[in-house]
């Protein structure tokens, strides 16, 4: 198991920019598929992007493709998602999550999460 810890959200304006991080202790990071999702108030908690183990893949939900960007340093054990052009609707809490093998996009592929950051986007 992998232990993951969020930072970097916050209240921002609307076309403003954000770069969360997902540091990562207690196991060997560089094997795990990251990923990003995220829960707005009383909805579903679905995938934002994902990362393979080197880097080489990545995935994008539509909702944010052109405006958010995942890198993770391998070195650091951390992950990042930055966010650009920001929107109301991405007021969310976002997670970070880990799972060993290829890139899946639903939450029951993930066996390991972190507690969530809030990114609230005011209009």
């Amino acid at each position: 198991q992998v232990q993951l810890v969020e930072s970097g959200g916050g209240l921002v304006q609307a076309g403003d920019s954000l770069r969360l991080s997902c540091a990562a202790s207690g196991g060997t990071f560089s094997s795990y598929t990251m990923a990003w999702f995220r829960q707005p108030p009383g909805k579903e908690r679905d995938m934002v992007a994902a990362i393979s183990w080197r880097g080489a893949t990545t995935y994008y939900a539509d909702s944010v493709k052109g405006r958010c960007t995942i890198s993770r340093e391998n070195a650091k054990n951390t992950v990042y998602l930055q966010m650009n052009s920001l929107k109301p609707e991405d007021t969310a809490v976002y997670f970070c999550a880990a799972r060993r093998g290829v890139i899946r996009t639903t939450r029951d592929d993930f066996d390991n999460w972190g507690q969530g950051t809030q990114v609230t986007v005011s209009s």
